[in-house]
């Protein structure tokens, strides 16, 4: 075990164990394919995640913070394998800074206990190298992905009793965050690696092709080093001149939800991933984005409005949410509230004054409506309306979609600030339903002025991110890291 005295040294030797058993399993993947000779017991012993530890000893300074992470709750040993640590340098760094200045916390680190799987290790051309040699093969060599040491235990709650008494420095450890890396890619179609910390959801193509135009438009004429990330790994740099033309052909249909990386130099700029219909997407997405850590997440699909006054047009700002979509209910209790998070919700009122109602409040006022937001797994929910109407009369409910409570939710589970801004498609409840033609006007009319509402909320956040992580998501025994 290293000592480091402070946190760049430790993430530096974060670094270097895990480079070094990256290298070591590579180069004996490729000597046992070429060869068939397998590695040794100790050769074997290399290929483990390295660990980190902190140590908050008993006694210690006990400051009293507001922040809703980078607290240690009790003296003693909190430790996490890790990944990618070259990828997560900065993040690690912020972590560990601040429980260094607050509470005198000592680091250390460490090989683990804990086998990094090949296939992590593997990217897809180096896969193909290896499509002779039976899988089995290599899972009787090497190690493997199991599903017994990925879940979520941390996130939701569970307590997790070592015997070393160790309790949990992080919400995900590094097999857990390395099985979504490889999801996310295989999900979406762009790295891992481009994801952004400020993320869009929405459910239709036509966003899309909208936010490729504005964002092929930042790369084109915006400052070197901006660089927007396709589907099919397609990278066009700064200063493209066909960047839309590149961007719009993009090989997205060979992807469940592919997804746009607007990549600034400073990692600090904004993917859009069209997650489709459905709340299983929407599980399923950001179960695997939420090991990222990013600084938000954002709904800004379109839904059915429930009230006579709500236009074709018109905004929904979710502020509570009626979960009929029952995707989530096995890890988060229906009797769980979900909160709305006061920065974002304020966020996404002002800029939607700002690109909607201008010096007109009125306009504002007639325009956006806040409320519940109920969401079905079922899409044709409305063949059993008269058994559901009673039900959305009592909830108060504005609006209808599908993803928008998952969304809401798994922010909250997996401790991703969230929010929720749905334009009105039709009025499935007063005879307005979608059909091609409204639909049609509606896209044509709203969807730029929606995007660009959910672009001007992001550039609001970014102002004020230190208050962004709200302490509504930290449970009573949080771990340290955000």
């Amino acid at each position: 075990m290293e000592q480091p005295k402070t946190p760049i040294e430790a993430v530096d030797q974060l670094e270097r164990l895990y480079a070094r058993a990256v290298s070591a399993l590579t180069q004996s993947i490729s000597r046992y394919a070429e060869t068939g000779v397998p590695p040794t017991p100790d050769e074997r012993a290399l290929f483990r995640y390295p660990e980190l530890r902190v140590t908050y000893l008993s006694g210690g300074r006990v400051p009293k913070l507001s922040r809703a992470y980078g607290q240690l709750m009790w003296p003693g040993e909190y430790g996490v394998t890790i990944t990618q640590p070259a990828y997560f340098r900065r993040y690690l760094l912020d972590q560990l800074d601040l429980l260094v200045a607050d509470y005198d916390a000592e680091l250390s680190v460490r090989v683990s206990g804990s086998e990094i799987p090949y296939s992590f290790v593997l990217d897809a051309a180096g896969a193909a190298a290896f499509e002779n040699v039976p899988a089995e093969d290599l899972a009787r060599h090497f190690p493997a992905p199991r599903l017994t040491q990925v879940g979520d235990a941390v996130v939701d709650g569970l307590r997790v009793e070592r015997l070393d008494g160790m309790r949990p420095l992080a919400l995900f450890d590094a097999p857990r965050i390395d099985y979504s890396l490889k999801r996310i890619q295989h999900y979406t179609g762009a790295p891992w690696s481009d994801v952004q910390p400020w993320i869009l959801f929405t459910n239709y193509q036509r966003y899309v092709e909208e936010f490729v135009r504005w964002a092929a438009a930042a790369v084109k004429d915006g400052p070197k080093g901006w660089a927007l990330s396709c589907p099919g790994n397609v990278l066009i740099e700064s200063g493209d001149p066909d960047a839309q033309a590149k961007a719009l052909d993009a090989p997205w249909r060979k992807y469940q939800m592919p997804a746009y990386h607007l990549k600034t130099p400073d990692s600090d700029g904004v993917t859009l991933v069209n997650i489709g219909v459905g709340p299983s997407n929407a599980k399923t997405i950001t179960d695997h984005l939420a090991v990222l850590r990013p600084h938000c997440w954002l709904m800004i699909g379109h839904c059915g409005g429930l009230r006579h006054t709500q236009r074709i047009g018109d905004y929904v700002l979710a502020h509570a949410y009626l979960r009929r979509d029952k995707i989530l209910d096995d890890r988060v209790p229906l009797e769980i509230p979900i909160p709305a998070i006061a920065e974002i919700q304020i966020a996404l009122q002002q800029a939607a004054t700002a690109i909607v109602g201008g010096d007109d409040k009125e306009e504002l006022r007639r325009r956006l409506r806040t409320g519940t937001v109920v969401s079905y797994a079922d899409r044709n929910w409305e063949l059993n309306y008269n058994q559901e109407r009673q039900l959305l009369s009592q909830s108060r409910a504005v609006a209808v979609d599908m993803e928008s409570a998952c969304i809401a939710t798994q922010g909250f589970r997996l401790r991703v600030p969230y929010g929720v801004l749905l334009c009105i498609s039709d009025k499935p409840a007063h005879g307005e339903i979608k059909l091609p033609g409204v639909s049609d006007r509606f896209y044509d009319s709203a969807i730029g002025g929606h995007l660009q509402i959910g672009l001007e909320t992001i550039a609001l956040l970014k102002q004020n991110r230190d208050r962004l992580h709200s302490r509504k998501l930290r449970a009573f025994d949080e771990p340290p890291f955000r």
